[in-house]
């Protein structure tokens, strides 16, 4: 697990560990799966109900209606150290409407569903008989039996010039090169699946995992005979981040893969190695999930 990556500290160690069998999602969970979840169980997710103004001080009163945060491009370069120049957010935002009030998912059945938070993802897979993966196990399964490789498909970024998943392609936040039907989500199984046949482990969408995030890895092992078994991070201890909003006592837990935002010149996570803090309470427009099932 993990790289050595000057631009992404909290990626080191590289280190070994074990894993047990298990079966993972060919893909990531779509819209139509979700949907009917939805219809079955009458689920809202988190996104779709108003804020407690108690747990949230803070914020203004029309930040607290439901809504999440939805990507905007800019119309020229910014501070990339600035993730309000491209990020909004719209009250009416959901999995149903990923860009707001007004947009729909029609058309949109077989892209990964968006907008769902960790407890949305959770109810989804406790419903389905299924689990969320640790860090370690969508990385082992990322890696599709790569496990020295920069990506889930070799070392060369676009080899012969092939573009293998999808991410930006132009200058981020403002320049995006693709046609303006590829420029958001697309449909899974739109590119090669990896050595272990699993589609979309990288870019497309984040993907949320079990494991609290921590700066650096809890467990790590310099060589195989003492790599720790099934390392999983269960507690929110270390997680918190205060200068985020509600940072103070919102947990956060690891997502990985990187999405259709990830740009070279911005956000190189299109990486298994790469890891980010998510706050269990946000959803976005990038952020999805896939599930496993452990025997």
């Amino acid at each position: 697990m993990g790289a050595e990556l000057e631009d992404y500290p909290e990626e080191s160690p590289t280190r070994y560990v074990t894993v047990s069998g298990f079966w993972m999602d060919e893909t990531p969970v779509i819209n139509a799966q979700f949907r009917r979840f939805v219809k079955v169980t009458g689920y809202r997710t988190v996104a779709e109900r108003d804020l407690d103004a108690a747990r949230y001080p803070n914020l203004a009163p029309e930040s607290l209606a439901a809504g999440s945060l939805v990507f905007r491009p800019t119309g020229g370069p910014v501070d990339l150290t600035d993730m309000t120049q491209w990020w909004r957010f719209v009250p009416g935002a959901s999995w149903q409407h990923p860009e707001g009030p007004g947009s729909s998912i029609a058309g949109r059945e077989l892209h990964p569903v968006v907008h769902v938070g960790w407890e949305d993802v959770e109810a989804y897979a406790d419903w389905i008989g299924k689990q969320l993966p640790s860090e370690a196990e969508w990385e082992r399964a990322a890696r599709g039996g790569l496990d020295s490789s920069m990506y889930a498909w070799g070392d060369e970024f676009s080899p012969r010039g092939r573009l293998m998943a999808n991410i930006w392609v132009g200058e981020f936040p403002w320049q995006n090169l693709k046609a303006p039907d590829r420029q958001r989500t697309t449909p899974v199984r739109d590119y090669d699946p990896n050595g272990f046949g699993l589609f979309d482990v990288t870019g497309n969408v984040w993907e949320w995992t079990s494991d609290y995030y921590r700066a650096r890895p809890a467990d790590a092992a310099a060589h195989p005979c003492c790599a720790p078994s099934d390392p999983r991070v269960d507690g929110p201890d270390g997680s918190y981040d205060e200068s985020e909003p509600g940072g103070a006592h919102i947990p956060r837990r690891v997502i990985k893969g990187g999405s259709h935002l990830c740009a070279p010149s911005y956000c190189r996570r299109y990486r298994p190695a790469a890891r980010q803090a998510q706050q269990v309470e946000s959803s976005m427009s990038h952020l999805g999930f896939r599930c496993i099932l452990r025997p």
